[in-house]
Parts: structure tokens; sequence; C-alpha cells
């Protein structure tokens, strides 16, 4: 048996929570203010905590501070949104405008208390899996170790994410490992491009239509939400949804139903939400370009996807893998980069991130020429065969964008100046010999600050 305090200042709207949940067979336990539940009761003892925001003393969110792990749902009889989206970005587990519905509690609390047992349940079983690898995700480095450890201590909830990265790194796989490693697995993982549907036709696609709702819609049609019933859904670049469409998202993260277009009845749905954007949300929210409450509705486990050129040697992990499937899908040999392409490959800042880094691998596949014996199984990709671009200087390093002398450059500031003022009239043998290092150091530093080689740009002139 659950067991739940309440506090509230008002006797009768506490005497009546207890009652009721009482019905539902939860323990209850009361208290008037912050300071008396504090004093007579432990608070990390409690299964869920039911606050009013404003109560006599100090607030109802100074018990969030408290509570450690225990959930604490807010009420609040000022129904302004600011107050319920404050409540929940300083912890609270979710919050409730008074006068409450009486089956809106039951389900809000069955909710909330279902998730942390979720959550306390998982956590043992995921820790013999830090740091395993995820399946279709590749590297080793310890931004992705970090990553991998999230999405398998995440996974077995129902924990709604947020997936932030640049454009081409990956966000669906995250979604799609996060599905396999749930309890949903079973079930679709139904996924959306908001950015690539157009604005007219959203809702439909997402929340379904009744036959009759508007132009063109000559038959009743279930929505992608409907189709994710029992599984996940993705909403890749959901910064891009329309703020109509937000509202509606919105209530199917509340009360778990969806309302067709056209249609009179709701309809239950049990899905859980991955959402992604290379957008910054918070900064949209303020500009009210997107809902501040669904902002935190969605972000309540919040995952970076780091971009390719912070993965260090798993940029060339990922480019030999490409290599190795590109050469199966078209049935060539079996081929290498040179060093040369290494070195570019390893050294490009990569904007696109992994899928420029798919297209560039695929173009070298196909434009290989075969000049090798029959039995010789191993080619060269060289590399003029490997089409990198210019490197943008607003994606180099900050250290190496200084023009002006300045007496206070540290070691890699100095580097990284020459280097650039100097190499497209020295060689790389000139260059390593002025800075008194080697050209494997000469390689590795340009490596680690981003610097590609002049070779690489005359490369895309030819």
């Amino acid at each position: 048996m659950s067991h739940i305090l309440i506090v509230e200042d008002e006797a009768i709207i506490r005497t009546a929570l207890r009652k009721l949940l009482e019905r539902h067979r939860y323990k209850i336990s009361e208290a008037g203010s912050v300071r008396e539940a504090t004093t007579k009761y432990r608070i990390t003892d409690f299964d869920l905590i039911i606050s009013d925001l404003r109560l006599p003393g100090a607030p109802g969110t100074d018990l969030l501070k408290l509570a450690g792990d225990v959930p604490v749902l807010i009420m609040t009889s000022y129904a302004s949104l600011r107050s319920a989206v404050d409540s929940m970005r300083m912890g609270a587990a979710d919050y409730i405008a008074k006068p409450f519905d009486h089956d809106e509690m039951i389900a809000t609390v069955r909710r909330v208390i279902g998730k942390a047992e979720q959550n306390r349940a998982a956590a043992p079983a995921n820790d013999d899996r830090q740091g395993r690898a995820i399946s279709g995700m590749i590297g080793d480095s310890p931004v992705m170790r970090t990553l991998y450890n999230r999405i398998h201590k995440v996974a077995p909830t129902d924990a709604t994410v947020l997936v932030h990265g640049e454009t081409g790194t990956g966000k669906e796989l995250v979604a799609r490992a996060i599905h396999e490693e749930s309890r949903r697995a079973g079930k679709p993982l139904i996924s959306v491009n908001c950015a690539a549907i157009p604005e007219t036709l959203i809702e439909a696609e997402l929340f379904g239509h009744e036959k009759g709702a508007f132009t063109g819609a000559q038959t009743a049609r279930d929505g992608l939400i409907a189709a994710a019933d029992g599984g996940t859904l993705f909403l890749d670049e959901i910064g891009e949804l329309p703020l109509e469409a937000q509202a509606r998202l919105l209530r199917v993260l509340q009360e778990g139903e969806v309302r067709p277009i056209g249609a009179i009845e709701s309809r239950k749905v049990n899905v859980r939400l991955v959402a992604a954007t290379h957008r910054n949300l918070r900064q949209l929210a303020a500009e009210r370009k997107f809902r501040e409450d669904l902002y935190y509705r969605i972000n309540v486990v919040q995952m970076t996807l780091p971009p390719l050129r912070e993965r260090g040697k798993d940029v060339l992990a990922i480019a030999e893998h490409l290599l190795e499937k590109f050469c199966a899908k078209i049935n060539r040999p079996t081929l290498k980069l040179s060093p040369e392409a290494i070195q570019a490959v390893t050294t490009y800042t990569w904007p696109g991130n992994v899928r420029e880094l798919e297209n560039a691998i695929q173009r070298a596949v196909i434009l290989t020429e075969d000049q090798t014996e029959i039995d010789h199984r191993t080619l060269d990709i060289d590399l003029d065969l490997v089409p990198i671009e210019e490197a943008d200087p607003e994606r180099l390093p900050r250290s190496s964008l200084h023009s002006d002398p300045r007496e206070d450059l540290s070691l890699e500031d100095y580097f990284a100046r020459f280097v650039l003022e100097h190499q497209e009239t020295m060689s790389e043998t000139e260059l390593a010999k002025k800075l008194g290092v080697s050209r494997k150091c000469l390689w590795e530093r340009r490596q680690k600050l981003g610097i590609p080689r002049k070779k690489a740009r005359r490369a895309l002139e030819a």
C-alpha cells in the first residue's frame, strides 16, 4: 500500500482529498504546512507528497529540496500557467489545478507513483550494462559511453526523453535504442519528422480525422499517435511543430488520450514520447514560438548527441564501418582508406556529421576504379575520392581565429595561427620544421584543433 503525505492548509480540501485517496486504498498522512510536515514526519519515508503551492510560511515547492527521490505533486488554486511551469522547472513530478476532478487526481497519482516505482526497479538492473555499446551505434569515445549509460538507465522506464543534437548526428538511432531496450520493444515505434509534413496536414497526420472533417477528408483515418498505441512515438524536429498541434500533443501527454479532428469523443492511448530537436526549445519558449508547458512536459530526461567533430577516434571507426557497408552493398572488393584519406577524414570538422560522412564514403566507393588483379581484394581510396569541402571558419576553434598579435598567446593559439597563415605557402614538412615538431605531431595537433590540411582543399579544387 503506497503511503502519501498531503500538505494542505485548508482543512476541508485536505479532508476531502484524504477520503478520496483512502477509498482507493492509499495510506494517508496529513500536514497543514511545510513546517508541520517536516516536524511530524520524515519526508523521505513516503511514496508521494501532494502539496498545495501556497501555504502559510514556506511555499509547497520547498518540499522539492527535502523530498529526495520522493515525487512531489503540486496543487494550485491559481490556474496560471506560470505557477505550474515554475513548479515543474523546480522539480515537481506533475501539477494539478484546484478545484480538481476526482478521476483526474486518481489518474495523476497512479501515474506519478507508477513512474517512481519503475525508476527504482530499473536502477539495479542497469548496473551490469554500464558502458555497453548500443546496437546500431558505433563509437567508444567518452561522450558516447556516457550516452550509452544514460540510454540503459532511461530505456526501461516510461519517462519522456528529449534528444538534442545537430542535424545528421543520428537522433533517430537514440530513439530506436530507447524503444528496443524498453518493455515496449514488441510494440510499434512510429517515427515522424515534424519538419517534413506541411503545416496544414500535420494535425491530421498525428491525431487522425473523421470523415468530412475538412476538405479532402473522404474517409475516417487514425493518426500516427494512435498507430503508436502501446509503443513509442518519436517526434523528430519537434521545434517545427505548429502551436495548435503542440496544444493537442500536450493533451495526449497530460490525459493519455487523443481526439481526431472532427471527432466528438477522445480515444485513450498509451504512448511513450521521445522527441528530438537541433533547436533551443527554451529560447523558443521564451520567444513564445514553442509552448512553455509542453517544453517542461517533454524535457523529463534530456540527452545530448555529440557532433562528429567531438568524437575523436570514433570518426575513423564510423568511416571504416560505412566503407565495409557500401562495398558489400554494390559487390565491391574490400576497400580501405589511404593514409592521406584517413588524415583528411579525421581532421575535417564534418558540419553535416554522420550523414555527411556517409555520403562522402558512398561517393568514394562508387567512384573508385578497380585497377587491381582479381586475387587482390584490398583497394585504396585516395584523398581525391573523399569529397571533403573546405572547412567553415565559423567551426574552427576560437583559438585559431586570432588575427592580431598578442603577447599572451597560448602555445595552441600560436600553433593554430601559424599553421593557418603559412599552410598555403609551406609544405607539411616545412611547417613541422618551423614549429619544431615532427610531421606526426603536426598531424595530431591539426586533428585536435580541427584544422584541415591544405591538400584536402586542393582535392576539392581538382
